[in-house]
């Protein structure tokens, strides 16, 4: 008998299983295809492991760090092959929780590789074995893969990417890291704790260079503090072999500097994976490598619909989720509720960042006039407790309206605030209206409040201005 879906989705990551849920429970008869683990990238190789790492090497810090709360722990050691398999737990929990919800809505989960034919149907391939399966409509949500830097000597042995860092057994005794983006700072981050000289190289001016330029500049410090080592500016030419260890050579304000590592991280982003996706012939009309869109998601293709990494924007596992809803939700006769214009980014060093909305670089270059009002977390209650390093919040309006339009973080729980910051500017609330709400203390929250207060000059606890 033959089986034929109302949707198939190509891609299990946060992207398509979320829109494969939507669309079952709206009715649609639904599959989703996938190679590899369920859950993709964030689950297995990305978001989910690098953050359980970032918590492990954490607390590892902070053991070594309580004296300073007259906590005295001594011979604090960490066993690194528990570490990767508390990760591996972890990932492996939700991978098997997102396969029992695939279930639980009626959703076939399909393993193999897929490919899209000229016909309109999807092949499948598993082992030796071929399907051909046929549906309405299709949501490509294949994700995305590292990118490999185009110069000589990527290719040697201890040169890797993300996949390959985790795969490691063993702290290293140095890591050099090509990219100062997001991926290049939290791994950074990771193997400073852990013991591992680590070393970064930018191409661009400064760290997380899409970041307000003050959190570049702070989380800058704080890494050298740590005793990372810095370089911005600095263009990568090319890797040779050193003995049982690699060198890089990048230049740095015109001048030729050489650094070795015993591995080199390439951390430069991450491109589609489209490979083996389409049937030749049956390519979309792509640009730069991803697929074109319309508004709506759909390809050139009709009722062929492309998500998350695959195409262009922000390359992040909640976008993708977003975008996956949005989609099922159309195809179900739905309308979408979610603003598709705020993305909050976030990054999990210590301090944690996020942002969501623009920065004040961005509404000069509009010719926007804006209002701001920022918070130093050195007078946070919260912060004092902690003792947590320099940070700040900064929230910016628009000057005549002063409706929400961005903000900025840069503290403890950062990612879990900035969520208040995004509601806001999606629904337009005003400045007045979003101090309307009473803040708990001590929190690193009620902060938002005392930034707020700062546009009008009423923050409490900010020393006043001179006249």
């Amino acid at each position: 008998m033959e089986t034929k879906y109302d949707l198939i989705v190509i891609g299990a990551g946060p992207g398509g299983y979320t829109a494969a849920i939507k669309a079952a429970r709206a009715g649609l008869r639904t599959a989703v295809i996938e190679a590899r683990e369920v859950g993709g990238t964030c689950l297995n190789r990305g978001c989910i492991p690098a953050k359980a790492m970032l918590h492990a090497s954490s607390l590892y810090r902070e053991m070594q760090e309580a004296g300073r709360f007259g906590i005295m722990a001594s011979s604090v050691t960490y066993d690194y092959g528990k570490i990767l398999s508390y990760k591996e737990e972890t990932a492996k929990a939700l991978s098997q929780g997102v396969e029992q919800l695939l279930k639980a809505n009626k959703v076939d989960l399909i393993k193999g590789q897929a490919m899209l034919k000229k016909d309109g149907t999807i092949a499948v391939q598993s082992g030796s074995e071929m399907t051909v399966l046929n549906t309405k409509q299709v949501i490509l949500a294949a994700g995305s893969k590292p990118f490999e830097l185009p110069i000589p000597g990527m290719k040697l042995p201890g040169v890797l990417n993300s996949d390959g860092l985790f795969q490691l057994t063993a702290v290293p005794d140095s890591l050099l890291i090509i990219g100062g983006g997001v991926i290049s700072v939290e791994f950074a981050t990771i193997f400073q704790a852990l013991g591992t000289s680590v070393t970064i190289v930018e191409a661009m001016p400064r760290l997380i260079p899409n970041m307000d330029k003050e959190i570049s500049q702070s989380l800058k410090m704080i890494l050298k503090k740590r005793g990372i080592d810095v370089h911005v500016d600095a263009a990568v030419s090319q890797v040779t072999q050193n003995g049982s260890g690699l060198t890089c050579m990048f230049t740095e304000k015109e001048k030729l500097i050489e650094i070795s590592a015993q591995y080199i991280l390439c951390a430069v982003g991450r491109c589609p994976n489209t490979e083996g996706l389409f049937e030749a012939g049956a390519e979309p009309e792509m640009e730069r490598g991803r697929i074109v869109i319309d508004k709506d998601f759909c390809s050139s293709i009709a009722n062929v619909y492309a998500i998350g990494d695959l195409i262009s924007g922000a390359q992040l596992a909640h976008t993708a989720s977003a975008q996956g809803i949005y989609v099922a939700e159309k195809l179900a006769v739905k309308t979408p509720d979610i603003d598709l214009t705020v993305i909050p980014g976030c990054v999990y060093t210590d301090p944690e960042i996020a942002a969501v909305g623009i920065t004040e670089e961005i509404a000069k270059e509009k010719g926007q006039a804006v209002i701001t009002g920022k918070f130093i977390m050195s007078a946070n209650g919260k912060s004092l407790i902690s003792k947590a390093d320099r940070g700040f919040i900064k929230i910016i309006a628009d000057a005549e309206t002063e409706v929400i339009l961005g903000g900025q973080m840069m503290c403890p729980r950062a990612t879990d605030m900035i969520g208040e910051v995004g509601t806001a500017i999606a629904n337009k609330l005003t400045v007045t209206q979003m101090l309307k709400a009473m803040r708990a203390h001590p929190t690193y929250n009620e902060a938002v409040t005392e930034a707020l207060e700062d546009m009008h000059g009423q923050a409490v606890h900010i020393m006043p201005k001179k006249r």
